[in-house]
């Protein structure tokens, strides 16, 4: 251990990114909101879904979160649009759409 504290949200500006906005600390990924960026979106419908979790054990991110209900749920602030979800999901009951204009 170096003895750095890793900064939290509250302390953490703009400014602290490194050039590239490469990661040199491990474990501040959810310092980042990295989906802000992305070009496309799942939307996940509820009424195709199973509840196997293919989804959120193949998302590379880490966006999607399980409900006590069995479903999932998608976070659009961390994710990144890549689409694997959608095609490991065997009931189709995810879908990517084209990101709108805000």
């Amino acid at each position: 251990m170096t003895g750095k504290r890793l900064k939290t949200g509250s302390d953490f500006t703009w400014k602290d990114i490194e050039v590239g906005n490469a990661v040199s600390e491990a474990g501040n990924a959810a310092l980042r909101r990295t989906g802000d960026w992305r070009s496309q979106r799942p939307i996940l419908d509820k009424g195709k879904c199973n509840k196997c979790g293919l989804c959120w054990l193949h998302c590379p991110d880490a966006a999607i979160k399980p409900l006590e209900d069995g479903f999932y749920e998608i976070d659009l602030f961390y994710c990144k649009g890549c689409g694997i979800c959608a095609n490991v999901c065997p009931k189709e009951a995810i879908t990517i759409i084209e990101e709108e204009e805000k």
